[in-house]
Protein backbone atom coordinates (compact mmCIF):
# COMPACT_ATOMS: atom_id res chain seq x y z
CA UNK A 1 0.00 0.00 0.00
CA UNK A 2 2.94 2.25 0.92
CA UNK A 3 4.27 2.01 -1.94
CA UNK A 4 1.24 2.79 -4.63
CA UNK A 5 0.19 5.66 -2.28
CA UNK A 6 4.15 7.50 -2.05
CA UNK A 7 4.36 7.35 -5.69
CA UNK A 8 1.18 8.89 -6.68
CA UNK A 9 1.95 11.17 -3.75
CA UNK A 10 5.35 12.22 -5.35
CA UNK A 11 3.96 12.95 -8.77
CA UNK A 12 1.88 15.39 -7.27
CA UNK A 13 4.92 16.77 -4.86
CA UNK A 14 6.88 16.90 -7.73
CA UNK A 15 5.04 18.80 -9.95
CA UNK A 16 3.63 21.42 -7.55
CA UNK A 17 7.17 23.47 -8.08
CA UNK A 18 6.55 24.22 -11.65
CA UNK A 19 2.67 24.89 -11.32
CA UNK A 20 3.41 27.66 -8.90
CA UNK A 21 6.30 29.03 -11.33
CA UNK A 22 3.58 29.55 -14.27
CA UNK A 23 -0.33 30.24 -14.61
CA UNK A 24 -2.22 27.47 -13.84
CA UNK A 25 -3.93 25.74 -16.94
CA UNK A 26 -8.14 26.32 -16.96
CA UNK A 27 -10.82 24.86 -19.15
CA UNK A 28 -14.19 25.34 -19.19
CA UNK A 29 -16.55 22.81 -17.61
CA UNK A 30 -20.34 22.62 -17.51
CA UNK A 31 -23.25 21.08 -15.58
CA UNK A 32 -22.79 17.46 -15.96
CA UNK A 33 -19.37 17.93 -14.94
CA UNK A 34 -19.84 19.13 -12.18
CA UNK A 35 -22.40 16.90 -11.29
CA UNK A 36 -20.21 13.93 -12.12
CA UNK A 37 -17.28 15.29 -10.09
CA UNK A 38 -19.35 15.48 -6.98
CA UNK A 39 -21.29 12.12 -7.16
CA UNK A 40 -18.01 10.38 -7.65
CA UNK A 41 -16.44 12.41 -4.80
CA UNK A 42 -19.12 11.77 -2.39
CA UNK A 43 -18.54 8.10 -3.43
CA UNK A 44 -14.91 8.21 -2.82
CA UNK A 45 -15.33 9.76 0.06
CA UNK A 46 -17.85 7.59 1.66
CA UNK A 47 -15.87 4.54 0.64
CA UNK A 48 -12.55 5.24 2.23
CA UNK A 49 -11.91 8.65 4.00
CA UNK A 50 -10.16 7.30 7.60
CA UNK A 51 -13.14 9.12 9.29
CA UNK A 52 -16.39 7.41 8.20
CA UNK A 53 -18.95 10.08 10.22
CA UNK A 54 -16.83 12.88 8.75
CA UNK A 55 -17.38 11.53 5.21
CA UNK A 56 -20.91 11.96 5.72
CA UNK A 57 -20.70 15.44 7.30
CA UNK A 58 -19.00 16.13 4.34
CA UNK A 59 -21.57 14.31 1.70
CA UNK A 60 -24.23 16.58 3.55
CA UNK A 61 -22.57 19.43 2.89
CA UNK A 62 -22.02 19.33 -0.63
CA UNK A 63 -25.46 18.29 -1.14
CA UNK A 64 -26.64 21.26 0.55
CA UNK A 65 -24.37 23.63 -1.52
CA UNK A 66 -25.40 21.84 -4.81
CA UNK A 67 -29.22 22.24 -4.02
CA UNK A 68 -28.13 25.57 -3.32
CA UNK A 69 -26.85 25.82 -6.98
CA UNK A 70 -23.58 27.12 -5.25
CA UNK A 71 -21.60 25.57 -7.97
CA UNK A 72 -23.81 26.37 -10.85
CA UNK A 73 -22.12 29.21 -12.13
CA UNK A 74 -18.56 27.65 -11.50
CA UNK A 75 -17.10 27.26 -15.50
CA UNK A 76 -13.90 27.65 -14.71
CA UNK A 77 -12.50 23.90 -13.58
CA UNK A 78 -9.68 25.62 -11.17
CA UNK A 79 -12.18 27.63 -9.37
CA UNK A 80 -14.37 24.33 -9.39
CA UNK A 81 -11.36 22.35 -7.82
CA UNK A 82 -11.00 25.13 -5.08
CA UNK A 83 -14.21 25.37 -4.08
CA UNK A 84 -14.75 22.47 -3.72
CA UNK A 85 -11.51 21.75 -1.45
CA UNK A 86 -12.22 24.94 0.56
CA UNK A 87 -15.77 23.18 1.23
CA UNK A 88 -14.20 19.92 1.99
CA UNK A 89 -11.91 21.30 4.19
CA UNK A 90 -14.21 23.33 6.02
CA UNK A 91 -15.95 20.53 7.71
CA UNK A 92 -13.47 18.17 7.57
CA UNK A 93 -10.25 20.77 9.13
CA UNK A 94 -8.30 17.84 6.79
CA UNK A 95 -5.39 19.92 5.06
CA UNK A 96 -4.04 16.77 2.99
CA UNK A 97 -7.85 16.41 1.65
CA UNK A 98 -7.50 18.48 -2.02
CA UNK A 99 -9.74 18.44 -5.34
CA UNK A 100 -7.42 18.97 -8.19
CA UNK A 101 -7.72 19.94 -11.87
CA UNK A 102 -5.50 18.45 -14.31
CA UNK A 103 -5.27 19.71 -17.72
CA UNK A 104 -4.02 16.58 -18.77
CA UNK A 105 -6.20 13.19 -19.14
CA UNK A 106 -6.76 10.98 -15.95
CA UNK A 107 -6.14 7.28 -16.68
CA UNK A 108 -8.75 5.10 -15.49
CA UNK A 109 -6.51 2.17 -13.14
CA UNK A 110 -8.32 -1.12 -12.61
CA UNK A 111 -8.29 -2.12 -8.93
CA UNK A 112 -5.31 -2.08 -6.97
CA UNK A 113 -2.97 -2.60 -9.96
CA UNK A 114 -0.34 0.19 -8.97
CA UNK A 115 1.18 2.37 -11.46
CA UNK A 116 1.76 1.35 -14.82
CA UNK A 117 5.78 0.43 -16.45
CA UNK A 118 5.56 3.67 -18.06
CA UNK A 119 4.79 5.33 -14.92
CA UNK A 120 7.13 3.70 -12.62
CA UNK A 121 9.75 4.49 -15.43
CA UNK A 122 9.26 8.34 -14.83
CA UNK A 123 8.80 8.57 -11.58
CA UNK A 124 12.46 6.86 -11.35
CA UNK A 125 13.53 9.67 -13.33
CA UNK A 126 11.45 12.28 -11.69
CA UNK A 127 13.24 11.30 -8.07
CA UNK A 128 16.25 10.90 -9.53
CA UNK A 129 16.08 14.22 -11.18
CA UNK A 130 15.00 15.33 -7.49
CA UNK A 131 17.70 13.91 -5.67
CA UNK A 132 15.43 12.18 -3.63
CA UNK A 133 15.00 14.96 -1.86
CA UNK A 134 18.25 16.25 -0.82
CA UNK A 135 18.99 19.71 -1.90
CA UNK A 136 22.29 20.42 -0.04
CA UNK A 137 24.68 18.73 2.39
CA UNK A 138 26.72 21.61 3.51
CA UNK A 139 29.48 21.82 6.54
CA UNK A 140 28.57 25.20 8.20
CA UNK A 141 31.13 26.93 10.21
CA UNK A 142 31.99 25.60 13.57
CA UNK A 143 31.66 21.86 11.52
CA UNK A 144 28.37 21.61 12.09
CA UNK A 145 26.97 19.54 9.84
CA UNK A 146 23.71 20.65 7.50
CA UNK A 147 21.14 18.46 5.36
CA UNK A 148 17.98 20.06 3.52
CA UNK A 149 15.72 17.99 2.63
CA UNK A 150 13.27 18.76 0.38
CA UNK A 151 11.12 15.30 0.48
CA UNK A 152 11.20 12.04 1.98
CA UNK A 153 11.40 10.28 -1.54
CA UNK A 154 11.75 6.69 -2.29
CA UNK A 155 13.80 4.60 0.51
CA UNK A 156 14.58 1.46 -2.11
CA UNK A 157 15.60 4.10 -4.42
CA UNK A 158 17.52 6.84 -2.65
CA UNK A 159 19.35 4.54 0.27
CA UNK A 160 22.71 5.00 -1.48
CA UNK A 161 21.61 8.85 -1.80
CA UNK A 162 20.97 8.66 2.20
CA UNK A 163 24.25 7.07 3.14
CA UNK A 164 26.69 9.68 0.77
CA UNK A 165 24.45 12.60 3.14
CA UNK A 166 25.45 10.95 5.92
CA UNK A 167 28.84 10.61 5.35
CA UNK A 168 29.57 13.63 4.49
CA UNK A 169 28.37 15.15 7.87
CA UNK A 170 29.96 12.22 10.08
CA UNK A 171 32.88 14.23 11.65
CA UNK A 172 30.92 16.94 12.29
CA UNK A 173 29.67 18.16 16.12
CA UNK A 174 25.86 18.81 15.80
CA UNK A 175 23.65 18.17 12.80
CA UNK A 176 20.93 20.68 11.26
CA UNK A 177 18.12 19.11 9.07
CA UNK A 178 16.25 22.08 6.78
CA UNK A 179 12.81 21.32 6.63
CA UNK A 180 11.20 24.73 5.84
CA UNK A 181 10.42 23.99 2.87
CA UNK A 182 9.76 20.18 2.75
CA UNK A 183 6.09 19.31 1.75
CA UNK A 184 6.78 15.20 3.08
CA UNK A 185 6.70 11.94 1.01
CA UNK A 186 6.76 8.64 2.28
CA UNK A 187 7.07 7.70 5.36
CA UNK A 188 9.51 4.53 4.95
CA UNK A 189 12.14 7.11 3.70
CA UNK A 190 10.78 9.41 7.19
CA UNK A 191 12.33 5.94 9.00
CA UNK A 192 14.97 4.99 6.73
CA UNK A 193 17.05 8.87 7.66
CA UNK A 194 15.82 8.46 11.50
CA UNK A 195 17.65 5.22 11.41
CA UNK A 196 20.72 6.55 11.38
CA UNK A 197 20.04 9.26 14.04
CA UNK A 198 19.56 6.13 16.79
CA UNK A 199 21.75 3.47 18.34
CA UNK A 200 21.91 -0.52 18.04
CA UNK A 201 18.86 -0.98 19.24
CA UNK A 202 15.14 -0.94 17.14
CA UNK A 203 12.85 2.02 17.84
CA UNK A 204 9.96 2.60 17.58
CA UNK A 205 8.91 6.01 15.23
CA UNK A 206 5.35 6.07 14.13
CA UNK A 207 2.47 3.97 13.73
CA UNK A 208 -0.40 4.37 10.78
CA UNK A 209 -3.84 2.99 11.24
CA UNK A 210 -5.65 2.27 7.97
CA UNK A 211 -9.63 2.52 7.93
CA UNK A 212 -9.83 -0.06 4.96
CA UNK A 213 -8.01 -2.68 7.02
CA UNK A 214 -8.37 -1.80 10.21
CA UNK A 215 -5.00 -2.66 11.00
CA UNK A 216 -2.00 -0.63 12.20
CA UNK A 217 1.31 -0.44 11.03
CA UNK A 218 4.65 0.06 12.85
CA UNK A 219 7.57 2.59 12.17
CA UNK A 220 10.78 1.49 13.17
CA UNK A 221 14.19 2.43 12.76
CA UNK A 222 16.63 0.14 11.28
CA UNK A 223 19.81 -0.38 13.77
CA UNK A 224 21.86 -2.11 10.65
CA UNK A 225 21.57 0.56 8.07
CA UNK A 226 24.81 0.71 6.09
CA UNK A 227 26.72 3.45 6.64
CA UNK A 228 28.56 6.16 8.97
CA UNK A 229 25.39 6.30 12.25
CA UNK A 230 24.64 9.87 14.07
CA UNK A 231 23.57 8.74 17.39
CA UNK A 232 25.85 10.37 19.69
CA UNK A 233 25.74 14.61 18.86
CA UNK A 234 22.96 17.06 18.97
CA UNK A 235 20.55 17.13 16.32
CA UNK A 236 17.85 20.30 15.50
CA UNK A 237 15.11 20.39 12.95
CA UNK A 238 13.88 23.64 11.07
CA UNK A 239 10.13 24.21 10.20
CA UNK A 240 8.08 26.68 8.62
CA UNK A 241 4.41 26.95 8.21
CA UNK A 242 5.20 25.01 5.17
CA UNK A 243 6.91 22.10 6.88
CA UNK A 244 4.07 19.37 6.12
CA UNK A 245 3.05 15.49 6.13
CA UNK A 246 5.70 13.29 6.32
CA UNK A 247 8.09 16.93 7.08
CA UNK A 248 6.06 17.05 9.93
CA UNK A 249 5.86 13.32 11.08
CA UNK A 250 9.73 13.26 11.10
CA UNK A 251 9.95 16.31 12.91
CA UNK A 252 7.12 15.17 15.68
CA UNK A 253 8.86 11.69 15.94
CA UNK A 254 12.35 13.22 16.58
CA UNK A 255 10.56 15.96 19.51
CA UNK A 256 8.91 13.16 21.25
CA UNK A 257 11.87 10.80 21.22
CA UNK A 258 13.96 13.86 22.08
CA UNK A 259 16.47 13.08 19.80
CA UNK A 260 16.06 16.43 18.23
CA UNK A 261 15.23 20.70 19.12
CA UNK A 262 13.03 21.81 17.02
CA UNK A 263 13.60 25.11 15.40
CA UNK A 264 11.54 27.44 13.50
CA UNK A 265 7.40 28.22 13.20
CA UNK A 266 4.56 26.06 13.71
CA UNK A 267 3.90 23.51 11.04
CA UNK A 268 0.97 23.21 8.56
CA UNK A 269 -0.78 20.10 10.27
CA UNK A 270 -1.18 17.49 8.08
CA UNK A 271 -1.06 13.98 9.58
CA UNK A 272 -3.71 11.72 7.19
CA UNK A 273 -2.01 9.68 4.47
CA UNK A 274 -4.09 8.46 1.32
CA UNK A 275 -3.41 8.73 -2.11
CA UNK A 276 -5.28 10.07 -5.34
CA UNK A 277 -8.85 8.89 -6.78
CA UNK A 278 -9.92 9.74 -10.24
CA UNK A 279 -13.27 11.26 -10.02
CA UNK A 280 -13.46 12.01 -13.84
CA UNK A 281 -10.76 12.79 -16.72
CA UNK A 282 -9.78 15.88 -15.20
CA UNK A 283 -10.51 16.41 -11.68
CA UNK A 284 -9.07 14.28 -8.50
CA UNK A 285 -8.96 14.22 -5.21
CA UNK A 286 -6.41 12.97 -2.47
CA UNK A 287 -8.18 11.43 -0.04
CA UNK A 288 -6.69 10.21 2.91
CA UNK A 289 -7.74 7.04 4.41
CA UNK A 290 -5.32 6.54 6.71
CA UNK A 291 -4.10 8.32 10.23
CA UNK A 292 -1.06 8.60 12.65
CA UNK A 293 -0.74 7.30 15.75
CA UNK A 294 2.27 8.48 18.01
CA UNK A 295 3.45 5.82 20.57
CA UNK A 296 4.32 8.28 22.94
CA UNK A 297 2.01 10.73 22.34
CA UNK A 298 -0.66 8.60 21.39
CA UNK A 299 -2.07 11.11 19.29
CA UNK A 300 -0.47 13.39 16.26
CA UNK A 301 -0.38 16.80 14.72
CA UNK A 302 -3.22 17.17 12.83
CA UNK A 303 -5.04 20.67 12.79
CA UNK A 304 -2.59 21.48 15.14
CA UNK A 305 1.41 21.47 13.24
CA UNK A 306 4.09 20.46 15.60
CA UNK A 307 4.99 23.26 17.78
CA UNK A 308 8.97 24.26 17.57
CA UNK A 309 10.99 23.59 20.86
CA UNK A 310 12.41 27.55 20.11
CA UNK A 311 9.82 29.11 18.05
CA UNK A 312 11.25 32.20 16.12
CA UNK A 313 10.26 33.26 12.31
CA UNK A 314 11.45 30.67 9.70
CA UNK A 315 14.12 33.20 8.13
CA UNK A 316 16.00 33.33 11.61
CA UNK A 317 15.71 29.64 12.19
CA UNK A 318 19.08 28.36 10.82
CA UNK A 319 21.17 31.22 12.47
CA UNK A 320 19.36 30.45 16.00
CA UNK A 321 19.57 26.74 15.26
CA UNK A 322 23.43 27.17 14.53
CA UNK A 323 23.91 29.28 17.79
CA UNK A 324 22.23 26.74 20.14
CA UNK A 325 24.74 24.00 18.71
CA UNK A 326 27.50 26.74 19.71
CA UNK A 327 26.86 27.24 22.58
CA UNK A 328 25.90 23.56 23.24
CA UNK A 329 29.73 23.31 22.26
CA UNK A 330 31.10 26.06 24.29
CA UNK A 331 30.29 24.31 27.14
CA UNK A 332 32.28 20.91 26.16
CA UNK A 333 35.34 22.68 24.76
CA UNK A 334 38.38 22.09 26.95
CA UNK A 335 40.95 24.51 25.76
CA UNK A 336 41.09 28.27 26.08
CA UNK A 337 41.58 28.39 22.39
CA UNK A 338 39.19 26.36 21.27
CA UNK A 339 36.84 28.59 23.36
CA UNK A 340 37.95 32.21 21.93
CA UNK A 341 37.32 30.30 18.54
CA UNK A 342 33.29 29.38 19.23
CA UNK A 343 32.53 32.50 20.80
CA UNK A 344 34.12 34.49 17.84
CA UNK A 345 31.78 32.52 15.66
CA UNK A 346 28.76 32.64 18.22
CA UNK A 347 29.67 36.66 17.86
CA UNK A 348 29.98 36.65 14.04
CA UNK A 349 26.37 34.92 13.81
CA UNK A 350 24.50 36.78 16.97
CA UNK A 351 25.60 39.90 14.84
CA UNK A 352 24.00 38.46 11.47
CA UNK A 353 20.72 37.32 13.54
CA UNK A 354 20.03 40.66 14.77
CA UNK A 355 20.92 42.27 11.64
CA UNK A 356 18.27 40.07 10.20
CA UNK A 357 15.88 40.79 12.95
CA UNK A 358 16.38 44.69 11.98
CA UNK A 359 15.45 43.72 8.36
CA UNK A 360 12.29 42.20 9.28
CA UNK A 361 11.54 44.78 11.36
CA UNK A 362 11.85 47.66 8.74
CA UNK A 363 9.59 45.50 6.15
CA UNK A 364 6.77 45.31 8.66
CA UNK A 365 6.80 49.42 8.56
Amino acid sequence: MFKVLAFFAFMAFVALPVLLQQPLPDMSIDSATRATVIDTLIKELNDGYVFPEVAKKMEADLRKRQSADEYASLGSAQAFARKLTEDLQAVSKDKHLRVRFSERPIPIRSGNSGPTPEQRAEFERNVKFENFGFEKVERLRGNIGYIELMGFIAPVLGRETVRSAYGFVANSEALIFDLRRNGGGDPEMVALISSYLFGDKPVLLNTMYWRSTGKTDEFWTDPDVVGTKYADRPVYVLTSARTFSGAEEFSYNLKNLKRATIVGETTGGGAHPGGQRRLSEHFSAFVPIGRAINPISKTNWEGTGVEPDVKVPKERALHTAQLLALNAMLKEAKTDDRKAFINRLISTLQGELDQIKVQQAAAKK
